[in-house]
């Protein structure tokens, strides 16, 4: 398979207290399409901040990135906005709804922002609640949701523009046992039958023996890969 995730030699840095941080050091990495893979470490290791480079959330100060044969480098920030919103789908621990707006709004959000007509937003967005089961909770509010709800319909969203990659930051952080299984259940799926990218940063070895691929991070650097790339 090709590769999707292409990181050569990148490193991002901070100054925290007057002195300079290495929060990835001349990382280098690849990410076939269709590849499961789980990145592990201690807090402080990277994983975020890589995390936030694979997201385009954030620039590497040296090395490149090239996702899905695109030099990412050379991309102004709003063709970056654009790659982001069609390629990449985000699931984040807190879920990162907006309380104001129904499930159903909050699934059609990035297809209204990526100019999709309102008939196929409807359209979407009920197909997708629907295969999660939430057909019956599309005009509830996320306080009106149970914790595995709100992160389904965090799922619903991330897959609203059919992204080929999935970013999970800590995806069942903040729920109990078994809607940590029905969500990391739903994710592997979507990996499995629909060959999406699945790329899950988690704290758990349970959760991360389940990838087929495991890197571990520490100082800002990959210290053991599984295999693959």
């Amino acid at each position: 398979m090709s590769d999707l995730i292409r990181l050569d030699a990148v490193s991002r840095r901070f100054t925290l207290g007057g002195s300079e941080v290495a929060a990835l050091d001349r990382v280098s990495l690849r990410v076939a399409e269709g590849e499961y893979l789980a990145v592990m470490g201690p807090s402080g290791s990277g994983k975020s901040t890589l995390l936030n480079v694979l997201g385009l959330l954030d620039r590497p100060d040296e090395g490149r990135y090239w996702l899905g044969g695109e030099d990412t480098a050379t991309l102004s920030e709003p063709a970056l906005a654009q790659l982001r919103g069609h390629r990449i789908g985000f699931v984040f621990q807190s879920f990162h709804l907006i309380s104001r707006l129904t499930a159903r709004e909050n699934v059609e959000l990035p297809l209204m922002l990526c100019g999709i007509a309102p008939a196929e937003r409807d359209r979407r967005s009920q197909q997708l609640l629907g295969e999660l089961g939430l057909e019956n909770r599309a005009g509830h509010r996320p306080a009106e949701l149970s914790g595995g709800q709100r992160q389904r319909v965090a799922i619903a969203r991330a897959m609203a523009m059919a992204p080929r990659l999935i970013l999970a930051d800590e995806p069942t952080g903040n729920l109990d046992s078994r809607s940590g299984e029905e969500v990391i259940t739903l994710l592997e799926g979507l990996n499995r039958e629909q060959g999406i990218t699945l790329v899950v940063v988690t704290h758990d070895p349970r959760l991360g023996e389940r990838a087929g691929r495991r890197i571990l991070m520490n100082d800002g650097r990959i210290n053991t890969d599984s295999g693959g790339g």
